[in-house]
């Protein structure tokens, strides 16, 4: 007698590749419905929770997270054993029925977005360059060598105070090519290991120098660097690669990842405007499209270049003196100072609200691209500002908002 056929379903599963990821927490911060978690090894995906809602794919800066194979549902690789993978494993020859599955996945959600919950946008500005990534990884990293170590901060300001150690770094890479464009990032191997006795993981830093270089025509990128004493309940903690790198001379040398990044570029038509909303050490990738921009000064071009830039106190801000001596008709600069003794508190939303009227005009202006980057608790706040300007000024912001989105205008990057 023949028995009914059970239907074999298939699962498109999303995984996380160990060689790439850097383990900066951010798909598991980014996930609404928690289906990423981590040990002290890997960061996994939950075959049975993940919906394949994509709010995971963009944030990510390695392109790690944007991984899939091809299995029957009942031999879906759990967390456990994803836990002890030192890469992922080879695709299955399910290809066929994993269209089938993929289209009746879609089928079923109807007229679902699955971007529907990321903020910011997932494609590069139309006329960014053409970035490499991912050239060098755990298994084949780079080797730079350091030509410079610059406090940026005041000297006045002590050490032991959050934020008040920062330090602009330069890498030079000799005669091996790692291309980088401004708004990519690299991953720093810091040395030693673990209390268990494990390698470190890499650490993120945004590249804070032009495409051709922090010394024009070498093979070299700088990075801006907070030395971490505090975790985030203030608690007295020595962040491993931070203190590394700040206390690194010239002539060390560093191993080096990367470089990552897809998305969060500049555009290259002299017309467009920048608009950089920025906190403490997220002036990196601000500073990297600025400095190109000057450097690149074309005669008739009319893009404007206008910097919301926030620290705790003037002696904090990296870069400060460098600022304020860039002519006023080359970007237009506002500082915020939240702790300034004697002051009220300022934030840049503060700042960007005193400016509505200007930022109205580059948010009416099809030429603007945004780009935010600092802490993770600034992004609510300036996106709402973005809001009220909008809406005060005659502009739907639920509509703009997903046009800034989706023609790669609208970046954002947090931590």
């Amino acid at each position: 007698m023949n028995m009914p056929v059970v239907p074999m379903e298939v699962l498109k599963q999303h995984l996380i590749d160990p060689e790439i990821c850097i383990r900066c927490n951010t798909c598991e911060e980014t996930c609404p419905i928690d289906a990423i978690t981590h040990d002290e090894n890997n960061y996994v995906v939950k075959a049975d929770v993940c919906n394949g809602c994509m709010a995971c794919i963009s944030p990510c800066p390695t392109g790690a997270i944007d991984n899939w194979r091809t299995v029957l549902k009942a031999e879906a690789y759990g967390i456990d054993e994803q836990f002890t993978w030192d890469e992922l494993p080879a695709s299955k020859p399910l290809e066929e029925a994993a269209a089938l599955s993929e289209q009746a996945a879609f089928a079923a959600e109807g007229d679902a977005d699955p971007h529907a919950l990321v903020s910011g946008a997932l494609v590069p500005p139309w006329s960014a360059a053409k970035p490499y990534v991912n050239l060098y990884t755990h298994k084949s990293p780079l080797t730079a060598t350091v030509v410079g170590n610059y406090r940026l901060t005041d000297e006045s300001a002590p050490r032991s105070t959050p934020a008040a150690d920062i330090h602009h770094i330069v890498l030079d890479f000799g005669a091996t090519p790692f291309p980088v464009l401004e708004g990519q990032s690299i991953g720093i191997l810091p040395p030693g290991t673990t209390a268990d006795g494990k390698p470190h993981h890499a650490r993120q830093y945004s590249i804070a120098s032009p495409r051709n270089g922090e010394r024009p025509g070498y093979n070299n990128l700088a990075l801006t660097v907070k030395r971490v004493t505090q975790d985030h309940a203030g608690n007295a903690a020595d962040g491993v690669c931070s203190n590394y790198l700040c206390d690194l001379k010239k002539g060390d040398t560093v191993t080096v990842i990367g470089p990552f990044g897809a998305t969060f570029l500049m555009p290259n038509h002299p017309n467009s405007h920048l608009l950089m909303i920025c906190t403490g050490t997220g002036s990196a990738p601000m500073r990297a499209m600025t400095e190109y921009r000057r450097r690149r000064r074309m005669k008739g071009a009319t893009g404007k270049l206008m910097l919301f830039f926030g620290a705790r106190t003037k002696e904090e801000l990296p870069y400060f003196g460098p600022l304020t001596n860039l002519p006023k008709d080359f970007i237009d600069t506002n500082l915020a100072f939240s702790r300034t003794p004697g002051q009220a508190k300022r934030y840049v939303q503060d700042a960007m609200r005193e400016r509505s009227a200007d930022v109205a005009q580059l948010l009416k202006d099809d030429q603007t691209y945004i780009y935010v980057c600092g802490l993770r608790g600034m992004e609510e706040g300036v996106l709402q500002v973005l809001r009220e300007i909008a809406e005060d000024h005659g502009l739907g912001w639920p509509a703009l908002w997903e046009r800034l989105k989706r023609e790669g205008r609208l970046h954002l990057e947090t931590y």
